[in-house]
């Protein structure tokens, strides 16, 4: 599940710490790589400008899976909280406007012409493994949530408890990615949950619950696709 703090830039002319100019792949959030992105090696002697517009392609191609991995499942705790409201109609609305927003957030990410991104990704070794250890463990978590909430007779824990699964899961991705964004997403998403079970302790229906932390985990993940598609 998937699916907003500072670093130095890589200096100019150097492919980024963790990188092989010849080797590396982009992966997206879900820890998959991305054949179609790989870098080229030239042949001869090493070119300072082509490793830098590989360095560049791959951040670019990072930030842009990212928005929209961020935007999708955005849509998906939107649904989710729209199934908590009171009325057919207030769901339908924010199921459209869900949509919308994810549209246009995918648009600005892949849009022709979009200015470089201002900061090369600083990759750590073995940084796509890595990737594919931490969602992997988000996924067995989140099944492990869900299966002792409804065998505890609780259910309604389980959406406080994915957001704060989630949002745990947001802190090494930020590393792994080199994205500070995520940082921030981590807080606010762990924030959510918290919320979350704050409610349900203070006598919130499950439905109310569900709602709130929907639409806030939803809100989150809009906010962060939005600002890695427009400020990388």
């Amino acid at each position: 599940m998937t699916p907003m703090t500072p670093e130095s830039p890589a200096p100019s002319g150097t492919p980024a710490p963790g990188i092989s100019a010849a080797s590396a792949t982009p992966a997206s959030p879900s820890g998959r790589p991305d054949s179609s992105a790989t870098p080229t090696s030239p042949s001869g002697p090493s070119d300072p400008s082509a490793t830098d517009a590989e360095c560049l392609a791959l951040t670019r191609s990072l930030r842009r899976r990212g928005t929209l991995v961020l935007s999708v499942f955005a849509v998906v705790w939107a649904f989710a909280g729209a199934s908590g409201l009171a009325t057919s109609g207030a769901a339908t609305a924010v199921e459209i406007v869900a949509v919308a927003l994810t549209a246009v957030a995918v648009l600005l990410a892949y849009r022709k012409g979009a200015a470089p991104s201002p900061r090369l990704v600083s990759l750590p070794p073995n940084w796509g493994r890595a990737i594919g250890i931490v969602n992997g463990v988000e996924v067995v978590a989140i099944f492990a949530v869900i299966a002792a909430s409804n065998a505890s007779g609780h259910p309604g824990f389980i959406p406080a408890a994915i957001a704060l699964v989630v949002g745990l899961h947001f802190f090494p991705l930020a590393r792994f990615y080199d994205q500070w964004q995520y940082k921030v997403t981590a807080v606010l998403l762990s924030v959510v949950g918290v919320a979350g079970f704050a409610l349900l302790a203070a006598g919130l229906t499950d439905e109310s619950v569900r709602a709130v932390v929907g639409l806030a985990s939803a809100a989150v993940l809009w906010a962060s696709a939005y600002h890695v598609a427009v400020k990388g």
